[in-house]
């Protein structure tokens, strides 16, 4: 491991909800912004050195940041989780990326030299706040081919990117639900082994109880009771409920660091962020943004995708985590989300990128290894990767 200069950014804590199930599971009545304020608080209390009134910086994503989730709701989220008011936030949306982004903007400002400690994270509540918002008048020169100066399809669904992605790189629909039934697995078994348990902060419920686990695991899941679910876009599909993410709800949030600041206060850093990036590419093809995305980061970090130990994709539909492993040469059973990822787990927009990040750095440690990369797709057509190294 390379020895850590004062300005790198560095990873010292970790925390999240469980993940809970839209509209029917543990945090269906729980408002995001009380989601998010329970995460940061959750970091800050495993971080006694640090003063609250030193945070620079709450910076939040939030895929659909209106209702419950508007108003800035990274500043609710701050005062929520008891930090002073002299402490500033910042929402961020970039769709399903929006938790990576904070990250990854929390790491910029600390690089620049600008903040020494700031608190990213993530939340959505699609309990509280239905998707799609905000969708009712659309630009026809992003909707409508037979419009003037039309120019692609922005707003297509996200169930019709993911046939697009499977047909176009032949992707078929038994690979889909062997992948998805693997996936669930996976999730089981971490469950089982107590593995979650080590990342996820318990939340207290209204009725006195605790929520613990995430809701949307389904120990025992086959490839034939996959297999027997019926696609969702007809007959002709290959995209089901079963190879999909569920509509979920949580929060999670990380804390970075100057490698100064953690040396300063005695911390030892989980990890260092060493670069990331972000990527466009046609709307109606959004899964397969993590390829040009983690080509770029591999690029410019000098590395190749074998070096790499662990690779945490989201999985926001089967049909593209497979046609991304296809593209890049991802090991499946060596690398990629050992643990399972959001088909078993569920993927709440905002709040998925801070937690892929919690998962990730826990099996780094897990597995005694270095290397791991987060990518992720992005609803309008974007992807992001990160490269962090385990310290």
């Amino acid at each position: 491991m390379s020895a850590l200069a004062p300005d790198d950014v560095v990873i010292v804590a970790t925390a999240r909800t469980p993940i809970g199930r839209a509209h029917k599971g543990s945090l269906r009545d729980v408002r995001p912004d009380d989601l998010g304020g329970f995460a940061v608080r959750a970091v800050l209390d495993q971080l006694p050195a640090l003063d609250p009134a030193t945070v620079d910086d709450v910076v939040i994503g939030c895929a659909v940041p209106e209702g419950q989730q508007g108003f800035g709701i990274a500043r609710a989220v701050g005062l929520l989780a008891g930090l002073p008011v002299s402490v500033p936030g910042l929402t961020v949306s970039r769709a399903c990326a929006s938790s990576l982004q904070a990250i990854r903007s929390g790491a910029h400002s600390i690089a620049a030299g600008e903040a020494d400690v700031v608190i990213a994270g993530g939340v959505e509540s699609v309990s509280k706040v239905p998707v799609p918002l905000g969708y009712d008048d659309l630009n026809p020169r992003l909707s409508d081919p037979t419009a003037d100066g039309f120019v692609t399809d922005l707003y297509s669904s996200m169930l019709q990117t993911a046939e697009n992605v499977a047909h176009r790189h032949a992707v078929t629909r038994e690979r889909m639900d062997e992948y998805a039934a693997l996936s669930q697995a996976r999730a089981a078994a971490a469950r089982a082994d107590g593995f979650f348990a080590r990342e996820i902060t318990p939340f207290p419920l209204a009725d006195g109880t605790l929520a613990t686990e995430d809701d949307s695991p389904r120990p025992g899941t086959t490839y034939e009771t996959l297999a027997a679910l019926a696609p969702v876009l007809g007959p002709d599909g290959t995209v089901t409920a079963g190879n999909s993410c569920p509509l979920n709800d949580g929060a999670a949030a990380v804390a970075l660091m100057s490698a100064r600041r953690a040396e300063t206060l005695g911390l030892p850093p989980l990890a260092r962020i060493v670069a990331s990036t972000v990527t466009g590419l046609e709307p109606s093809h959004m899964g397969v943004g993590p390829i040009a995305a983690v080509a770029r980061l591999l690029e410019t970090t000098g590395h190749v995708i074998g070096d790499i130990d662990v690779i945490e994709l989201n999985e926001a539909f089967a049909a593209q985590v497979l046609a991304v492993v296809d593209a890049l040469g991802i090991d499946v059973d060596r690398q990629l989300n050992p643990y399972g990822g959001a088909i078993a787990l569920g993927h709440p927009f905002g709040m998925t990128g801070a937690r892929i990040m919690t998962t990730l750095l826990h099996g780094l440690a897990e597995r005694d290894q270095e290397l791991g990369i987060e990518t992720m797709c992005i609803g309008g057509g974007m992807g992001m990767a990160m490269l962090v190294q385990r310290l």
